[in-house]
């Protein structure tokens, strides 16, 4: 009985710890959440409830017991809020009874609020619409602005004016339908415009391809003055240095100053084209405008490098280079002006296919069989390259392929030349030049330097060479000019040497050769002969000149080719073409005296009369040698004079001995000899006076032409010796016979039969010198004979 009142205590006074707890955290506000979790996790949530309720029925207690506690302080507070009541009643009334006085009052006011509410409204939506219609205004301001552009061909304001509407006001268009107009319209303008545009730029290329011409033309030009005035200047330095250098009078030097086009600028119209470029940009499509610009400027520049076949070049070229040259200046101006339109590597690619085409033209020009042609083309080529390198063009090549036309040139310059010198040498008459006046003397003597003496010559004179060396000089002038003009202003900075190769060359192979066939022919006489060896004398004089005349050309100092290793080897040769000239006169000249001699038929050989004036054909090859040495005086120089004077009387000395070593002559006596002797004589005294009245004893006075007749000489004093024997004596023989032959003289002396009677075996009515010459004669002959 006792044991559950204990278990009932124990489990009130654990239910009274759980339930002062559960108190506490209610008091306290906190979270039940976790206690009501775990109640349910334990399974026990009826034990929370009926806690719950416990603790709930303490909290009643507790309240009772509160208000007993406070029960009079609780009836006051009801009291006063019952009077509190009454007031809020009465305040209901008066705020009710105001409020109805306020309505009556406001409702009129309320109207007039709406009124105004109203107005404003209506006011907004005015200025709405008035905006609106501004924007409207001013877009049709800004459309009828674009007609008037548009309608005067001023396409890029046309196109800021589209610009302006489609940023500033086509979001803001109120009006629905406008827009939409404006909005279908602006593609359609735009390709209006560009459409037009490009009828416009279409227009430029072809007019601008057609203005190349004169454009290339004029820039052309330009280069060709520059040059002029470039060698003008470098022709009056070169005088200059050449008159201080050899000293000739006092100068004074100035500075001649030109006003010159510094700033020369070639005019041509590019708006065109910077228009199209600038509205192309403004559409957007400025890629496709400078492909577009690129592909038709070249397809226009393969079109002027097309060569007609239908005209010769020798007609065109100029028209092909100047509108090449127009072409990339045009271009030129473009890549510099045009703000990136045209690029280096455009042009550049554009150039090399150009200077393709130019170099294989001129290579190809095979058909061009006129140096003065192929001349014309290269000087036209190299103003050409000159005018395009001040633009920055590279012009090398073309200056190489023009390089490679030289040989080409020269040959046909050699071969024009060639037929000038033949038609030259063929017309001349061989005859001394007469002038007549001071004008021919200057044209003809001193421009070539032909001149004898420094001093001007009465006229009419009488030069010592005939019209064929100054012609020939002129057309060795003409070929210097020529040579010179080709390689100037190309790729050989000095020409010089190359214009003495051409020019050694020329006279080498043309000149002398001309002159070598005409010394040939068959058809020339002595004094044919004598005339052209004295032109090549005077034309071997001329070669210094065309050294310093090829110098001065080329600009090159006089002084630097007047050294003896600057001359031409021509020079050399046409001295030995002069001494081959020399052989054949003295050729035709020992033909013409053999014919006038001819002793084995004018001479009496066995004799019984002497000569005392000569053999008559003594007279006549003296008259010969008369004629032949004033001639020679007059046209040879006295050199050539001595050779031809000692050549004539050595052949002449030479046929007398031969005469008597012919074996048409079996035998001859001493009148025959003395006769020859007498002839001697009139040729050694002729001779001898020749000698002195044509100056030679001034210049050679240890000689004469009595020297060349030693051997017939030496002959005839044997034959006529007292002791003949004493050739035997190698004193002697040194002295008075050096110039004769032991063999020569053996069969002559067989020949000698001194007998006086035409039966050539009497010895009657002999002297008894003529027995002692002619013992000793036999002595030499029977000596001679021995020796042999």
């Amino acid at each position: 009985m006792n044991a559950k009142p204990k278990r009932r205590i124990a489990a009130e006074n654990g239910d009274a710890g759980e339930d002062l707890v559960l108190a506490t955290l209610i008091g306290n506000g906190e979270d039940l959440g976790p206690l009501v979790r775990h109640a349910f996790e334990m399974g026990r949530p009826e034990s929370l409830l009926q806690q719950l309720k416990h603790v709930m029925k303490k909290k009643e207690v507790e309240i009772e017991d509160l208000c007993k506690t406070h029960y009079e302080e609780f009836i006051q507070a009801v009291d006063e809020l019952r009077g509190v009541l009454v007031d809020a009643e009465e305040l209901k009334s008066e705020l009710s009874s105001d409020n109805f006085k306020l309505q009556e009052v406001g409702s009129a006011l309320l109207i007039k609020v709406e009124e105004l509410l109203e107005s404003y409204s209506i006011k907004k939506n005015v200025a709405e619409a008035v905006k609106m219609c501004k924007n409207c205004v001013q877009v049709l301001d800004l459309c009828a602005k674009f007609n008037g552009h548009f309608s005067q061909g001023q396409f890029y304001p046309a196109l800021k004016t589209v610009d302006i509407i489609e940023r500033n006001y086509m979001q803001n268009i109120p009006v629905k339908a406008l827009k939409m107009v404006v909005e279908k319209r602006i593609p359609l303008i735009k390709l209006n415009i560009e459409k037009r545009l490009s009828s416009q730029f279409n227009e430029w290329l072809v007019q601008i391809r057609s203005s190349a011409k004169n454009i290339g033309q004029t820039a052309i030009g330009h280069a060709a003055s520059a040059r002029q005035r470039d060698e003008e200047m470098l022709e009056r330095q070169r005088k200059a240095e050449e008159q201080s250098v050899s000293g000739i009078g006092d100068f004074s030097y100035s500075l001649d100053v030109e006003e010159l086009d510094e700033e020369f600028v070639l005019k041509f119209d590019l708006t065109p084209l910077y228009r199209a470029y600038h509205i192309h940009t403004c559409l957007g499509t400025e890629e496709q405008f400078r492909e577009y610009y690129y592909n038709n400027r070249l397809l226009q520049l393969n079109s002027d490098l097309q060569v007609s076949s239908a005209q010769p070049f020798v007609e065109s070229y100029q028209s092909f280079f100047a509108q090449i040259a127009g072409h990339f200046i045009v271009e030129d101006r473009v890549l510099r002006t045009s703000g990136g339109l045209l690029s280096a590597d455009q042009i550049e690619t554009m150039w090399e296919t150009a200077v393709a085409k130019m170099t294989s033209v001129l290579d190809d020009q095979s058909h061009m069989d006129s140096a003065t042609h192929l001349l014309l083309v290269k000087d036209y080529v190299t103003l050409f390259g000159a005018t395009l390198s001040q633009y920055g063009y590279e012009v090398g090549s073309l200056f190489e392929a023009l390089d490679n036309s030289r040989d080409k040139y020269h040959e046909l310059l050699l071969e024009e030349c060639r037929q000038q010198i033949i038609g030259v040498l063929g017309n001349d008459t061989n005859e001394q030049m007469v002038i007549k006046k001071d004008a021919d003397y200057e044209n003809n003597v001193l421009s070539f330097h032909l001149q004898t003496s420094d001093i001007m010559p009465a006229f009419p004179y009488t030069a010592p060479f005939s019209a064929m060396v100054p012609d020939a000089c002129r057309i060795v002038r003409s070929f210097i000019k020529g040579s010179v003009d080709y390689l100037s202003n190309g790729v050989h900075i000095n020409s010089y040497d190359l214009v003495k190769k051409s020019l050694d060359k020329f006279l080498i192979d043309v000149l002398n050769e001309a002159l070598l066939n005409t010394i040939q022919s068959s058809s020339i006489g002595v004094n044919q002969s004598m005339q052209i060896a004295a032109n090549i004398a005077f034309l071997e004089r001329a070669t210094d000149f065309f050294v310093r005349h090829a110098a001065q050309l080329c600009g090159i100092p006089i002084r630097s080719v007047e050294r003896p290793q600057a001359s031409l080897t021509a020079k050399v040769v046409l001295k030995t073409s002069r001494d081959a000239a020399y052989i054949t006169l003295l050729n035709l000249v020992y033909s013409e005296l053999d014919e006038l001699m001819a002793l084995t038929e004018h001479i009496n050989w066995t004799t019984e009369e002497i000569a005392q004036n000569g053999n008559e054909y003594m007279s006549k090859v003296i008259r010969y040698l008369e004629n032949l040495l004033f001639t020679a005086q007059q046209i040879l120089p006295l050199d050539a004079l001595c050779k031809v004077g000692n050549g004539a009387l050595e052949h002449i000395s030479n046929s007398i001995v031969s005469a008597f070593l012919s074996d048409s002559v079996k035998r001859f006596n001493a009148n025959a000899v003395m006769g020859i002797n007498n002839d001697l004589k009139m040729l050694e005294s002729f001779a001898d006076e020749m000698f002195h009245s044509t100056g030679l004893s001034e210049i050679y006075k240890d000689g004469s032409f009595r020297a060349s007749l030693l051997e017939a000489r030496q002959l005839i004093n044997l034959l006529l010796s007292s002791q003949p024997e004493n050739f035997m004596n190698p004193v002697i023989r040194e002295k008075n016979y050096s110039a004769l032959d032991y063999k020569k003289v053996a069969t002559i002396c067989e020949k000698f039969k001194d007998s006086p009677d035409s039966i050539f075996g009497s010895l009657s009515n002999r002297s008894a010198k003529q027995t002692s010459r002619k013992k000793s004669m036999d002595v030499l002959k029977k000596r001679l004979k021995d020796f042999n």
